[in-house]
C-alpha cells in the first residue's frame, strides 16, 4: 500500500491527531505570549530584572523535553491530564523568544522618537502602547513565528506520555517499524512548522516595511 492510499484510508484519524495538535501548540503559544512580552516589556524597562529572567528562560529551554516531561509528571493537578502537562511544557520552551524578542525591539526603538513622545506630553504608558510597541511589533512577531515552530516540532514528543497530536502516529509508526505510520505523522507535522513559518514571516515583512 503506497503512503498515499494510507493517508486516505485514515484521514479522519490523521484530521483529528492534526487539530490535537494545532490545539496543543495555539494554547501554549498563547499562553506563553500573555507571560512572555509583558517580561520582555519588564526587562526592557527594568535593567535589573534583564539578566535573572533571560538566564531562567534560556535554563529552561536548555532542558530535553522528555526530561521537562518527567519533571513535571509528579506534580498533581498536571500529572492527572497528560494535555495539560505538554501546554505547560510547550509553554515554557516558547518564552525565550517571546522575551527575548519584545526585550531587543522595546530596547531598538529609536531614543529620539521617545524623546520626541515626551516632548508632546506622552505619559509612559502611551508611549509604551503608541510608540514602542507598534515599533517594535515586527521584532515581537518574529518570536511569535519562532515560537509556534518550537512547539509545532515539540509537539510531536507530547505523544510520548499519552498528551495526543501527530506524535502519536509517529511513535506508533516507530514502534511498529511501519513507515507509512511515521510519515502520516512526520509529513503534516512538518508541513505545519512550514507553513506557520512562511505565514507568519511574511506578516512580519509587511509590518517592518509599514
Amino acid at each position: 500500500m503506497s503512503w498515499s492510499h494510507f493517508i486516505a484510508q485514515n484521514y479522519a484519524q490523521i484530521l483529528e491527531l492534526t487539530l490535537e495538535h494545532l490545539w496543543m501548540v495555539g494554547i501554549s503559544t498563547l499562553l506563553a505570549a500573555l507571560i512572555g512580552i509583558p517580561l520582555g516589556i519588564l526587562i526592557a524597562h527594568w535593567q535589573l530584572l534583564n539578566k535573572p529572567v533571560l538566564a531562567a528562560a534560556n535554563i529552561i529551554q536548555t532542558i530535553p523535553s522528555l526530561a521537562l516531561f518527567g519533571f513535571l509528571l509528579p506534580v498533581p493537578w498536571l500529572g492527572d491530564r497528560a494535555e495539560r502537562l505538554a501546554i505547560l511544557a510547550l509553554t515554557l520552551y516558547a518564552l525565550l523568544p517571546l522575551i527575548q524578542n519584545t526585550y531587543t525591539g522595546i530596547r531598538g526603538v529609536d531614543p529620539a522618537v521617545v524623546e520626541a513622545g515626551r516632548g508632546m506630553g506622552m505619559t509612559d504608558r502611551q508611549l509604551l502602547f503608541q510608540v514602542e510597541l507598534p515599533l517594535a511589533l515586527s521584532v515581537i512577531l518574529s518570536g511569535v513565528r519562532v515560537a509556534v515552530v518550537i512547539s509545532v516540532g515539540l509537539g510531536t514528543i507530547a505523544a510520548a506520555i499519552g498528551a495526543g497530536g501527530l506524535g502519536e502516529l509517529i511513535f506508533r509508526g516507530l514502534a511498529m517499524v511501519n513507515n507509512q505510520l511515521i510519515l502520516a505523522g512526520a509529513i503534516p507535522a512538518a508541513f505545519l512548522a512550514l507553513f506557520a513559518d512562511f505565514s507568519l514571516g511574511w506578516l512580519e515583512r509587511r509590518l517592518r516595511t509599514r
